[in-house]
């Protein structure tokens, strides 16, 4: 899918959140708007898939020492 570029204007105290919300998730500004956007439009499950991608992919090598490789066939 294309993207499309918004300029949006907020005031500071906003944008700092902003910033700050993007942080503790741990993605840019730019997916936790769309993050925002997609739940407000009704798409949560969507997003929550992608999140949910996002975080076993983050914490993949986590997983696999914990819990080792089982019903992987991959080397």
């Amino acid at each position: 899918m294309g993207k499309t570029q918004l300029n949006v204007r907020v005031d500071e105290a906003t944008a700092e959140a902003a910033r700050e919300r993007a942080l503790q998730r741990g993605v840019s500004v730019n997916r936790y708007i769309e993050e925002l956007v997609r739940k407000d439009a009704g798409e949560a499950g969507q997003t929550f898939v992608e999140a949910a991608a996002d975080f076993m992919e983050q914490y993949r090598t986590v997983f696999a020492e914990e819990f080792g490789r089982q019903g992987d066939d991959r080397p």
